[in-house]
């Protein structure tokens, strides 16, 4: 045999077989010498494919390339396609900060780490005093303190400029916010439990800080006469939400020091990475905290009844946290909180990424009106009642067309006196629209009647009226304005000075008929403009309104009076009326397999509602996406089109609502039924799946047509921000399948096959039938998981009926991909084929690195004595380990030290790679000079051995940063859990006995089961907990180590005084020739 230049591997030397057959042919060698060669050649080739580390088949080279295109095809599409449109506008400010520096040591053990801060905005409050509500923003994962800055400057501009003028506001409870902030010194909460637990422990010290300071009068400016707060307002970004639930379940928690929490893409739902413990332990604990407490039957039994969480989420612009982890419906009932999109947001209608939704000057005028409206300094928690909160949250935040959504016009007394003369042809006969073309076209006020239903009549009718002017709230001067009207004789002695508007359009009539009017402008609906000019929903142009009522909320009233005010002819247009809920709802019963072949098309008839809704039940996993194409819609007739159609996108099961204007063509994806995600806390009583609401002009009198089909690139990007954490832990398994095989290969036959040759068997054999099994176990949890939300418990009235429905299982999603549909069962053989790609490219990578370093190590190393051929001396396993016994046995003491005191776990793992990085360059080297089966076993094992720890590295590293984080900062408090040294311990053992030569034996007994039943049991974990419980997958490697160490030690005595052949190898009596090692191999030399 002949050594292949380029690689040093052993190859079957070439022409043997033809100058035999030539031989035999002229018999001058017997058959059976021949017989004999042929079967030596046989064996010596299947030897040198065994374990050539580069050895690569067909088939395995399809796998790579399939998964190549696979991975590409995601990259791509994520970055490129089903992009929702960036419409953040930029806000500006002018920043100064106060350092509180007593708050120091005395009030918190964290105060050389972290330091508070009060905001202040040059030129409009440099007052260093506290003097309103206080707010404490909490940033989030490596998040500057300064990120207040934007929420802060639009509080001080807004205070300035519309409350302080406002003596009615002032009285009304209105006052400053002051906004705190907390520099964390860029901590990195979302990868350390420990670190999210000191910040919560420190923002309660803080809280309770804070509130001293509007105690001290020399501290305070506030009104001597208002009580003293008693409760801080929080506001979370990212991981500073969830640092903000931690403070509630925490020891040192004032009780009621919170009660209003607003959240801005931080990740409620699980943990953004599951590779440290404790972070998981953590949203655990508080999660089960929230749960249990709105489990309880009564009020005074939860600790968080007086508290709201609002979760705003940026949605698919957000690519560092997913924004379905912002949802919070597994944890609060609806009336307490909610999640809402920014896109939903009146006003804002637009996707945040994930830094963007601190600074957008859309969202920041929306949150800080809502906290305007909340607070109330005269009671001592500074904010109105929960229920009052909520409301106003939802007027902030919803679009007023969910099915919470409240109506003012109920509760509205009427005010307005309209007087109308007795022969006006104002009023529209029954049944017909209201269309006003032309606002101001008589040069003089005009009211038009729309006449409300009686209510014998069917009772799904709904009011809708919509223009493009504003509607005037009482005692403003606009354009229009809508009144609910009943008739109101006026009867002698009755006077008409209980209204406080008088509204006479009666001319000079001797005749006139009066109504008791109620002017509902606070139910207005803000819509994107929808004209043939629009091009985005947030452009900065006048939005529609829009009123819709049912008709029970008439039932009071006979007409709705629309009053047009405008003196000159304009651009203004209105139309209203009443329409029933069955024309205009258009169900589909289209299954999603149905809908993914074939699409979905919908004709709308030309005499349609204004606004109807097309509900597609099968269309609710944010796994997919879809293209949607809308019209034309042809105009019948001389007159104008009043507005483009307007299209709404909607889910009910959290509020993800995405405006389409002048629609033609939309890119439609969702945040509704995601991977991983814990079941709803409480049955849904709305329909699920997607709703596409439109706007259309009504007067066309046209059909629409609207066609729906998958976008197939489009959705392979969706899978990459529900599963990029896959990749870190499903390759595992396939590493612990390949090892597999290579051990009971080697327990057969003493060959320990190279890594790739081991992938090369598996991919023809035990992978197919692990993802195929996988595959079964994906479509039984989907059906598990579908049954659990089915039978989640209903809220009774809001509010648990019983504190048992806390026991439902809200881990139910966690084990393999998470899919809660079986029709995704084709995702594990897919991802199974992308991680074996990756597995295999990884293989190469680690190959080309070592053999590189083992090319320079060659070059650099002195050279030694040679022998025969040129070739060295044989090299003793002695002389493998570079170090005495001693000195490894030194150092393995004081690392272990360190681990226990000092250092996590995780840097003597990193420590430990390096090591064994080490190792697998000088086992290469030996392999190339001595060429001795033994040696080439040994690297094969020492290589498998690295890859296996390459793939359990990255779930060690983010504590590892964390923890240098820490020392940068010069933090040096010891990490309380993980100084673990059972965590470490196999591994160092394995990693020191693989640093010295010696060669794991075979095992012929039953015993080799073990190994088998190990690895496959870390391939199973790894499949099935993987992405949950990322950190689990350290400590079953853990306990595989462990028994390849007891394997190492089966083949040593156990004295004392064979100490040193278990550290340093055999003695030199047990040296082979030409180097080769002992304790495992054929038994055969090289050539």
């Amino acid at each position: 045999m002949a050594r292949t230049p380029e690689t040093g591997w052993n190859q079957p030397a070439a022409g043997a077989a033809l100058d035999e057959k030539s031989l035999l042919g002229k018999g001058l060698i017997p058959k059976d010498e021949v017989r004999d060669t042929a079967m030596n050649e046989n064996q010596s080739r299947k030897r040198a494919r065994m374990r050539n580390p580069w050895a690569i088949s067909l088939l395995t080279l399809l796998t790579l390339v399939a998964s190549a295109v696979l991975l590409t095809s995601i990259g791509q599409s994520f970055v490129t396609r089903q992009l929702d449109p960036k419409g953040a506008a930029m806000s500006r400010m002018a920043s100064s900060y106060v350092h509180f520096v007593g708050f120091d040591a005395e009030h918190t053990r964290f105060a050389s780490k972290y330091s508070l801060y009060l905001y202040r905005e040059l030129g409009i409050d440099e007052d260093q005093r506290v003097k309103g509500v206080p707010v404490l923003f909490i940033p989030g994962n490596a998040g500057s303190y300064k990120q207040v800055r934007s929420l802060a400057a639009e509080a001080a501009y807004h205070y300035y400029n519309k409350i302080r003028p406002d003596q009615a506001a002032l009285d009304n409870g209105k006052r400053a916010l002051d906004f705190f902030s907390v520099d964390f010194n860029e901590d990195i909460t979302a990868f350390h439990g420990q670190t999210l637990l000191d910040q919560a422990e420190y923002l309660n010290d803080a809280v309770s800080y804070i509130l001293s300071l509007y105690h001290n009068p020399s501290r305070s400016i506030r009104d001597s006469d208002l009580p003293d707060p008693s409760s801080v307002i929080i506001i979370g970004h990212s991981m500073g939400g969830i640092v903000a639930r931690t403070m509630l379940t925490m020891p040192n928690y004032q009780s009621n020091s919170i009660n209003t929490i607003v959240t801005l893409s931080a990740p409620h739902a699980r943990a953004p990475v599951s590779f440290d413990a404790e972070i998981v332990n953590t949203y655990s604990t508080i999660n089960d905290y929230w749960r249990k407490a709105y489990s309880q039957k009564w009020a005074n039994d939860n600790p968080l009844w007086h508290v709201t969480l609002i979760s705003i989420s940026g949605g698919g612009l957000d690519t560092v946290v997913p924004s379905d982890y912002s949802s919070v419906e597994s944890l609060v009932p609806e009336t307490h909180g909610f999640t809402v999109f920014t896109s939903t947001i009146p006003n804002v209608w637009t996707g945040m990424d994930h830094l963007a939704i601190t600074w957008c000057d859309q969202l920041r005028k929306a949150v800080i009106g809502s906290l305007y409206d909340v607070i109330d300094v005269s009671s001592p928690v500074q904010t109105r009642k929960r229920a009052d909160r909520m409301r106003t949250f939802k007027k902030w935040f919803l679009t007023g067309m969910e099915d919470i959504a409240e109506k003012i016009l109920p509760d509205l007394e009427p005010k307005t006196l309209l007087s109308l003369e007795d022969n006006s042809n104002a009023i529209i006969p029954q049944g017909e629209p209201l269309v006003i073309r032309m606002l101001g076209e008589t040069k003089k006020p005009r009211a038009y009647l729309l006449p409300v239903p009686l209510q014998e009549m069917p009772a799904d009718k709904k009011f809708r009226l919509l223009t493009n002017q504003r509607i005037d709230a009482p005692g403003e001067t606009g354009k229009l304005e809508v009144l609910f009207c009943s008739v109101f004789p006026l009867q002698p002695g009755h006077s008409a000075l209980i209204f406080s508007m008088n509204m006479d359009l009666s001319g000079d009539s001797s005749g006139s008929t009066r109504f008791a009017c109620k002017n509902a402008a606070g139910d207005v609906i803000s819509l994107p403009a929808s004209t043939s000019e629009s091009r985005q929903p947030f452009e900065d142009r006048p939005p529609f309104s829009y009123m819709e009522y049912n008709l029970e909320d008439l039932a009071e009233h006979q007409f709705v009076a629309v009053v047009d005010k405008a003196t000159d002819r304009n651009s203004g247009w209105v139309f209203a009326d009443f329409s029933t809920t069955a024309d205009s709802i258009f169900g589909t019963h289209v299954e999603l397999p149905e809908l993914i072949s074939n699409g979905l098309k919908v004709t709308l008839p030309a005499t349609r509602p204004m606004v109807v809704d097309v509900k597609i039940p099968a269309l609710h996993s944010s796994l997919l996406a879809y293209k949607l194409n809308v019209g034309p819609q042809a105009c019948s007739g001389d007159e104008p089109q009043l507005f483009m159609p307007l299209l709404r996108q909607y889910i009910t099961s959290v509020y993800e609502s995405k405006y389409f204007v002048n629609v033609k063509q939309a890119d439609i994806n969702l945040h509704g039924v995601a991977p991983y995600i814990p079941p709803a806390f409480r049955k849904s009583g709305n329909s699920e799946g997607i709703s596409l609401q439109i706007w259309s002009d009504p007067t066309c009198k046209s059909t629409l047509e609207v066609s729906l089909e998958l976008d197939y690139m489009g959705s392979l990007g969706k899978l990459w921000m529900r599963y990029r954490t896959l990749f870190a832990s499903f390759p595992l398994l396939i590493v612990a399948l390949v090892i597999k095989r290579q051990f009971s290969f080697y327990d057969e036959s003493g060959i320990f096959m190279s890594f790739s040759e081991g992938m090369n068997q598996c991919i023809r054999s035990s992978l197919p039938l692990f993802l195929l099994g996988l595959t079964g176990l994906s479509v039984v949890f989907s059906k598990t998981s579908s049954a659990v939300a089915r039978n989640a418990p209903q809220w009774s009235g809001g509010w648990a009926a019983n504190g048992t429905e806390s026991a439902m299982d809200f881990t139910v999603n966690d084990l393999l991909l998470g899919s809660q549909d079986p029709f995704f069962w084709f995702l594990v053989p897919v991802f199974g084929v992308m991680c074996i790609g990756i597995c295999i490219a990884l293989n190469y990578f680690a190959l080309c690195v070592t053999h590189i370093l083992a090319f320079v190590y060659q070059l650099f190393r002195p050279s030694g004595p040679k022998g025969d051929e040129g070739r060295r001396v044989r090299r003793t396993p002695a002389a493998f380990a570079i170090t005495s016994t001693r000195q490894r046995i030194a150092t393995t003491s004081v690392l272990l030290g360190l681990v226990i005191t000092v250092i996590p776990y995780q840097f003597a793992y990193l420590v430990l790679c390096i090591v064994h990085i080490a190792t697998c360059i000088r086992a290469c080297t030996l392999a190339w000079e001595t060429h001795s089966d033994a040696n080439y076993n040994f690297y094969n094992y020492a290589h498998s051995i690295f890859v296996l720890l390459l793939w359990i590295l990255p779930i060690n590293l983010p504590v590892l940063v964390v923890w240098i984080r820490n020392l940068a900062v010069h933090w040096l408090t010891p990490f309380s859990s993980h100084h673990n040294v059972l965590s470490i311990m196999p591994y160092i053992l394995l990693v020191e006995t693989l640093s010295t030569g010696r060669m794991i034996p075979k095992i012929t007994t039953r015993i080799r089961h073990i190994s088998s039943s190990l690895l496959a049991a870390v391939a199973v974990v790894a499949a099935l907990y993987g992405v949950s419980y990322a950190f689990f997958l350290h400590q079953v490697v853990n306990v595989l180590c462990l028994w390849l160490v007891v394997v190492h030690l089966s083949g040593t005595p156990f004295e004392l005084s064979k100490l040193d052949r278990l550290l340093d190898g055999p003695d030199e009596h047990h040296h082979l020739d030409r180097g080769r090692m002992v304790g495992g191999g054929s038994g055969e030399k090289g050539p």
